[in-house]
């Protein structure tokens, strides 16, 4: 006989916390394969493998929107183009973390230059801008 599992137990085993199994149940994600004679639900092999694909999607960057899509049958093309998609997301992301990168060494280089005079230009500059309006 298949081995099957409460939610607790799904949830344990996809190192997920119960309320995330009921919050992908509502968003239509996943669903108990059955009932207990006591209405618990009950969770298969599938639905534990369903439930770390979801996570490992998430994980990857994926909006339970296209988790969705993927979850369904789709042609190769379909799969690809959100790939394609997520791949140019992160590509701007990416963009956007080295521009960050290099303000913050630039940021550091200052304060170190200027430290001897115990305040830092960074935190002033910070704070220039803060009141600047927008």
């Amino acid at each position: 006989m298949a081995e099957t599992f409460r939610i607790g137990e799904l949830a344990k085993a996809a190192g997920v916390a119960s309320s995330t199994v009921r919050y992908y149940e509502r968003q239509g994600l996943l669903r108990p394969s059955s009932r207990s004679a006591s209405n618990y639900r009950l969770y298969s092999e599938s639905d534990l493998e369903r439930l770390r694909f979801i996570r490992a999607a998430q994980a990857t960057g994926f909006t339970l929107e296209d988790v969705t899509q993927l979850l369904r049958p789709a042609a190769c093309g379909k799969v690809q183009a959100l790939l394609e998609d997520r791949l140019a997301r992160v590509g701007e992301r990416m963009k956007e973390l080295r521009h960050l990168q290099k303000v913050l060494r630039a940021s550091l280089a200052e304060c170190r230059e200027h430290q001897e005079s115990g305040r830092c230009r960074v935190v002033d500059e910070l704070t220039v801008r803060a009141k600047a309006p927008r």
